[in-house]
């Protein structure tokens, strides 16, 4: 007779949503084995934030800040446990740390104070760590999970997957969790590259010149609109308002970038031909922009002499297209670049209490793996803390 498994839980994958999930469920009594294929725990945790861990957002329990298929999902998870809940866990070790812009909250000094704070957690519950382990299959049989391992084959009643989508592949990462979830059964919604730099096509080859050069925006797709900073790139676009708005571009779509936020342009260029007739519109609009990025303005507007030599109407067209700037990118950096995975794991096949495959008991989904996606600025850890509790606290 077979003896025993040693564990009730086996989770894969060793990032912050994986980190919380043993935690929670070390802490509650449950045998923990947390597998990784990396060489330590918490590796895109370390790089975050400019190695200072943006590790959530005092809004971050605002399901209306996440894109998912299905739209409520994520609102039990961030319910029960908040930000709030997390700053508690972060201020219980000591760690200092302070809000930025946009309800942004980074550590003072290092990311590998979260990391080191979620393994001393794990510590306190017992939970065994193995690293630099890849997984050569799984198999269920008998309402337990087989996880296959170079070491040999270990079993539990619960396997929970946190590996993750296949952003950042420099750090590791890949599609397992989609491999696994289509083994189960599950849907999986098209992953794609979010919080990513735009590229742009022939068209906007004159924007090349402007790499470097960054301003405050509004950048829309429809009902979505960021302001923040936009920065040109030798490729495209890029910069926090691109990145907020890549999540819901889709290839083939227009973004519009108002230049000016919070002034009416349209009477910018008519009132100076009144006031200084003889001005070059791309002096005057030197005046509310960097030099380079006026002089492609204005070549690309079509305005050269004297304003006096141009239509009030043109000119009122002008500044109106400054207020609405048509991109139409033509790709973006890809998973190399994206920050994170937009789609994954259909939540329709996934208990929102729990996130646990309601067709396969003891099998979860948390995490970045899931199709649940926040915007930038710490929203994504939140998920990821509050996506592990809620399976820590059901395996």
């Amino acid at each position: 007779m077979p003896s025993p498994s040693p564990y009730d839980v086996i989770i894969i994958g060793a990032g912050a949503a994986g980190l919380m999930c043993a935690l929670t469920a070390g802490q509650r009594g449950r045998r923990v084995l947390l597998l990784d294929h990396l060489d330590r725990a918490g590796a895109k945790i370390l790089i975050s934030g400019g190695g200072r861990c943006n590790f959530t957002n005092v809004e971050g329990g605002l399901a209306e800040r996440y894109l998912s298929a299905n739209p409520h999902f994520a609102k039990s998870a961030l319910g029960r446990y908040t930000p709030a809940d997390f700053i508690a866990l972060v201020d219980s070790h000591g760690i200092a740390w302070h809000e930025k812009t946009l309800g942004q909250l980074f550590c003072d000094g290092s990311a590998k104070q979260i990391v080191a704070m979620l393994e001393e957690e794990c510590a306190k519950g017992g939970v065994e760590t193995r690293l630099l382990t890849r997984i050569a299959g799984i198999s269920r049989a008998d309402d337990r999970f087989a996880v296959e391992t170079p070491a040999g084959t270990v079993e539990a009643a619960s396997l929970v997957i946190a590996t993750g989508g296949p952003s950042i592949p420099k750090m590791g990462a890949t599609g397992f969790a989609y491999d696994i979830a289509r083994q189960f059964g599950l849907k999986v919604v098209e992953p794609r590259p979010a919080l990513v730099p735009l590229t742009l096509g022939q068209d906007d080859r004159l924007f090349e010149s402007l790499s470097g050069v960054s301003l405050d925006v509004v950048a829309s797709i429809g009902k979505a609109r960021f302001r923040e900073a936009a920065l040109f790139t030798h490729r495209g676009l890029s910069g926090p308002a691109i990145l907020q708005i890549s999540s819901y571009w889709r290839h083939g779509d227009s973004l519009s970038i108002d230049l000016l936020p919070g002034t009416d342009a349209r009477p910018l260029l008519t009132d100076a031909k009144r006031a200084r007739p003889n001005a070059e519109p791309r002096t005057i609009l030197r005046e509310r922009f960097p030099d380079r990025l006026a002089d492609v303005l204005a070549d690309r507007l079509g305005l050269s002499g004297p304003l006096v030599t141009h239509k009030d109407a043109v000119l009122a067209a002008a500044g109106a297209r400054l207020n609405g700037w048509a991109f139409t990118p033509n790709g973006s950096e890809g998973f190399a670049k994206a920050e994170v995975t937009i789609g994954g794991v259909a939540t329709d096949g996934l208990d929102q209490r729990s996130l646990m495959a309601k067709r396969v008991p003891g099998l979860h989904f948390i995490g970045e793996a899931v199709d649940v996606t926040g915007w930038l600025g710490g929203y994504n850890f939140q998920w990821a803390w509050a996506s592990g509790r809620a399976a820590g606290e059901a395996v």
